[in-house]
């Protein structure tokens, strides 16, 4: 189908946040995603595919979940075809491995995930290439830095490598803070962008996408009405809890929030497209005891606002946990975790609900979430629930702001 718009395809796209910015450029068309939960891979599904038509699935590749090795393995011979038809893959790794919130390890099995996305790319060969993962990406592994390595280095290499069968790119990477970029979430990542070096791209270097972004930033925030920096506030004030619970639509023991007026343009951007009337997908109040409503009123009253909490505070309540983090209402908060309760909301003695974490993300609030809400124990190596795959996700505002610019990149 020629609707005139590029063709790309996500890796590892978890519950479509990449793909949703892209998707709301309007300038293009998602030929497949490889995601291989499948509560992620359903979210993704059920906004993108089955409500939107975004993606032209091929035949031969079953649309439903996939692990990128089992494709790599079994659809090689379809993957090389579409060398010449491919503008765009888009999409990096999982983080985990790599991220200095968690256990770092270099032996971790899902470090070996850049192997096969190098394999990906030499088979595909797109046009362009766009990359995206924490910043420890970037950081050697040894704590002496004397040795161990970066993996961002080897990515680097292997993209730039020319060998008679792969042309090679010109890449460039770049730590990029998405809290300048109008979402409302300290959040730095590291944005490789890659070139093709043959006709077909333009020929220009890299480093222009990461220029173009920058100069382009500020009309397109203008034209959406919001600012560069967005605070919590002003993101998430108008789905408070006070006075407005209903039963949850999807777990009927729980109690929901409805809309209150959008105090923002922010929210009123996404907001744009649902029914106001009706009861927001996945905001669902969590069930906290007496005990810990006490408690979260107390931090919230005396607590510095954006810090850990201070060791007398964690003395007087006896608390174990490592991170829990009351957040202010006029600043952009910390960047957001797979566990919802490290922060406690900036006015109301509660964890956040999954749609809040939403907008804190920049997704659409048209844009429901399928799967558990939460999950624990040895089940978390296996599922990924609701917040987790929001707080995986690249912010969509973020990747719409790139899709334009990756669209300037192709000829």
């Amino acid at each position: 189908m020629n609707t005139g718009k590029s063709l790309y395809i996500d890796l590892f796209a978890g519950c479509g946040g990449l793909s949703l910015g892209l998707y709301n450029t309007g300038l293009w068309k998602g030929l497949f995603a490889i995601e291989k939960n499948i509560d992620a891979f359903q979210t993704l599904s059920h906004n993108l595919i089955q409500n939107n038509n975004h993606f032209d699935w091929p035949d031969w590749l079953p649309t439903k979940e996939h692990d990128i090795n089992y494709v790599l393995k079994n659809f090689e011979p379809q993957l090389k075809d579409l060398r010449g038809k491919v503008d765009l893959v888009a999409g990096g790794p999982p983080c985990q491995g790599f991220s200095t919130a968690g256990k770092r390890q270099e032996t971790d099995e899902r470090n070996k995930l850049i192997k096969s996305y190098i394999s990906f790319i030499r088979l595909v060969q797109p046009k362009v290439i766009f990359f995206e993962n924490v910043k420890g990406f970037t950081q050697k592994f040894d704590k002496n830095k004397s040795k161990g390595k970066a993996y961002s280095e080897y990515v680097l290499k292997a993209l730039r490598t020319r060998t008679n069968d792969f042309p090679g790119y010109d890449v460039y990477g770049k730590l990029i803070d998405f809290s300048l970029y109008g979402i409302p979430q300290k959040r730095t990542r590291f944005i490789l962008v890659g070139i093709k070096k043959e006709a077909g791209v333009k020929k220009m270097r890299a480093t222009s996408f990461f220029k173009t972004l920058e100069t382009n930033k500020e009309s397109f925030l203008i034209n959406k009405k919001i600012g560069v920096t967005t605070n919590l506030e002003e993101a998430i004030s108008d789905l408070l809890r006070q006075g407005k619970e209903v039963q949850s639509p999807d777990t009927a023991s729980f109690k929901a929030g409805l809309y209150g007026n959008a105090a923002s343009n922010y929210q009123k951007l996404l907001r744009k497209g649902i029914d106001e009337t009706t009861i927001p997908d996945s905001h669902r109040f969590a069930k906290h005891s007496n005990p810990t409503l006490e408690k979260f009123e107390y931090i919230l009253n005396n607590a510095e606002k954006n810090k850990t909490l201070s060791d007398e505070i964690k003395e007087l309540f006896n608390l174990k946990k490592r991170t829990v983090i009351p957040l202010s209402g006029q600043t952009p908060t910390a960047t957001i975790t797979t566990l919802p309760d490290d922060y406690i909301h900036y006015s109301e003695p509660r964890i956040f609900t999954v749609r809040e974490y939403a907008r804190i993300q920049s997704f659409n609030d048209w844009y429901q979430f399928r799967g558990k809400y939460t999950t624990g124990g040895k089940r978390r190596t296996q599922e990924v629930p609701r917040y987790s795959q929001i707080g995986n996700a690249i912010p969509p505002l973020f990747g719409e702001q790139s899709g334009l610019v990756l669209k300037q990149l192709i000829v």
